[in-house]
């Protein structure tokens, strides 16, 4: 099969003819219809986030089942599904408290002993986030994949399998914003215009988009937005804090840079929570004046949108057929896997939600 391979950092990818071996107990074989071009990747092609090379990229995806292995019954060949990057054992102290996304059991990849995955003329490659979508099949453990109705078109679908996840889960399950709230959100991009969309499917009574690109704030109002700050032309604190007389109840951090996680902080009223859901590169410090926790700010993390994959991703595949999830418009270019590094290089100018690949 064709696959998009990363063997040196800051390097294109190169399209390689790459191998993929037979589904083992409990794996799927999945034929890649849609791949999206993630800001993700990008951290770990730019060695923000270390990863074991040579690897073929790729994590946001949807496809058809074409092989099941033994043991596997939750799906079938024929079926629809999204990919999702929270691997899941089912049984450790995370999944049996309800936060699957933050299992990390090394049960869901091939042990060492046993032949890898994906391969090149006995070369082993290295499978990355569990996925590996930047190829023409997928082979993953059954619980990588999320069941969706045939009618779904799987390019959008795609889309869910991790920016919109990301997103909307950071609002509704990491945050749990409430009706009636103010909300900021920094960064427009595809994971950032989700989260502007959950916190309107929330009902937020005030969104506040805020980025440096105009027509991203433009196309943050589809999405939800009752406002919009030019972060190039206003200092986007006082902008905020002004506009909602002190601070807001939930802040968002949807780019990855200290800076700016420091901004959705002070961003924050009495009491209010940022979350951050940006990938901030690893060595990175982010500082806290101390004094602002006395009036119970609080800073958190998101893995994910805090996911429970297989039950919120058909939820979301109904909310979008139902005109109230927002994903056409985060396409900014269907591209063929030849195309995969004018999608890395197009993310660098924060023009762009997404650029998705297609292999149909």
């Amino acid at each position: 099969m064709k696959a998009a391979v990363l063997r040196e950092i800051n390097k294109p990818l190169e399209i390689e003819d790459v191998q993929h071996g037979d589904p083992a107990p409990r794996e799927v074989l999945i034929r890649t219809v849609a791949a999206g071009v993630c800001h993700s990747d990008l951290h770990f092609q730019d060695g923000s986030y270390p990863h074991m090379l040579p690897a073929i990229l790729g994590h946001e995806s949807a496809g058809v089942v074409e092989a099941v292995g033994s043991d596997v019954t939750y799906v079938k060949p024929g079926d629809h599904v999204i990919t999702c990057l929270s691997a899941f054992c089912g049984h450790c102290e995370h999944c049996l408290t309800g936060h699957m996304s933050l299992c990390n059991e090394p049960e869901l990849q091939r042990p060492e002993e046993e032949p890898s995955r994906l391969a090149k003329s006995g070369e082993q490659i290295s499978q990355f986030l569990n996925l590996s979508s930047f190829a023409e099949y997928m082979l993953v453990h059954e619980h990588t994949v999320a069941k969706i109705r045939d009618d779904m078109p799987l390019d959008i679908a795609a889309l869910i399998g991790c920016g919109v996840t990301t997103g909307v889960g950071a609002v509704i399950h990491t945050a749990k914003v409430e009706p009636g709230s103010t909300v900021a959100v920094i960064g427009c991009g595809g994971v950032g215009l989700s989260a502007i969309n959950g916190a309107h499917l929330a009902g937020a009574a005030r969104i506040i988009a805020i980025d440096m690109v105009a027509s991203k704030l433009e196309l943050a109002r589809k999405f939800g937005a009752t406002d919009v700050v030019n972060a190039s032309e206003v200092d986007a604190v006082k902008t905020v804090r002004a506009l909602t007389s002190g601070g807001v109840h939930y802040s968002f951090e949807a780019i990855g840079l200290a800076k700016t996680a420091q901004q959705a902080f002070k961003m924050l009223g009495f009491g209010g929570t940022a979350t951050i859901i940006g990938m901030i590169p690893v060595g990175t410090q982010v500082e806290i004046h101390g004094p602002e926790f006395l009036m119970e700010r609080k800073m958190q993390g998101s893995n994910m949108g805090s996911n429970r994959f297989r039950v919120d991703m058909p939820r979301f595949v109904d909310l979008y057929l139902q005109g109230r999830l927002h994903l056409d418009e985060l396409i900014s270019k269907r591209i063929r896997l030849e195309d995969v590094n004018e999608g890395l290089e197009a993310l660098k100018t924060g023009e762009v939600a997404r650029s998705v690949i297609m292999f149909d």
